[in-house]
């Protein structure tokens, strides 16, 4: 194993964690009036609402698929009898139906911001960037599905796997777990980790937002009186 290799699977991931917590927490404490999604909404509505649910439901779908597919513990899938192979293929099946809505609704807003003169001139260059960056993203991890295609008897999906969740556990061997993995894996890790780099610098911190809210619900009702 590289050092280089050793770097991008076994370091750099916590450097992407590092600075996606702590530069959002500085951007929320410094700059508030820029956490917002800059909606383009009135400078021109058309495609808006198509392009924003399929990317939102596609986005949503793939963050939580990954995060289940890749954290939960291998032993709790063979308890519950699913195979190697099986997962390999619900995790295909399920992050193409994902990835292909995200890829629509992405294509539909690039079109949309890119084609509107109001909108060109009015985006900066963090919004082109992330957009640009989530497709080539999105497009890396579909490319993933024909590699894994090739062979399906899950073992590469068990060393992502296995990297993932030493990550997480702080084990200092993750990277090694991945060093015969297809060069498309790799580079969609890659891209999946810079996503949350670039993450506090663009219109994306809106997401925490969005997370943030579901603490309402456990919020005690208001108590409204009229005016007596």
């Amino acid at each position: 194993m590289s050092n280089l290799h050793q770097f991008l699977f076994g370091i750099y991931p916590y450097i992407a964690v590092t600075i996606f917590l702590l530069a959002s927490l500085i951007r929320f404490d410094r700059e508030q009036y820029s956490w917002k999604s800059d909606s383009s909404q009135l400078l021109y509505r058309g495609q808006l609402r198509l392009g924003n649910i399929l990317f939102h439901i596609g986005i949503l779908g793939l963050f939580f698929g990954h995060l289940v597919g890749l954290l939960t513990p291998v032993v709790v899938w063979d308890t519950l009898g699913v195979s190697h192979g099986l997962k390999q293929m619900v995790a295909m099946v399920a992050g193409g139906v994902m990835g292909v809505t995200c890829l629509a609704g992405l294509l539909i807003l690039m079109h949309r911001r890119f084609s509107n003169i109001r909108l060109r001139v009015n985006s900066s260059w963090r919004d082109k960037l992330v957009l640009v960056w989530l497709l080539l993203t999105v497009v890396l991890g579909l490319s993933t599905i024909f590699v894994s295609a090739e062979h399906l008897d899950g073992e590469e999906m068990l060393a992502l796997m296995n990297w993932a969740q030493h990550l997480v556990t702080l084990r200092g061997d993750a990277a090694g777990f991945i060093v015969d993995a297809s060069g498309v894996f790799k580079l969609h890790l890659l891209s999946g980790m810079t996503v949350f780099v670039i993450f506090p610098f663009t219109r994306l911190v809106h997401a925490w937002s969005g997370f943030g809210a579901v603490t309402y619900l456990g919020r005690a009702w208001q108590l409204v009186r009229p005016r007596k």
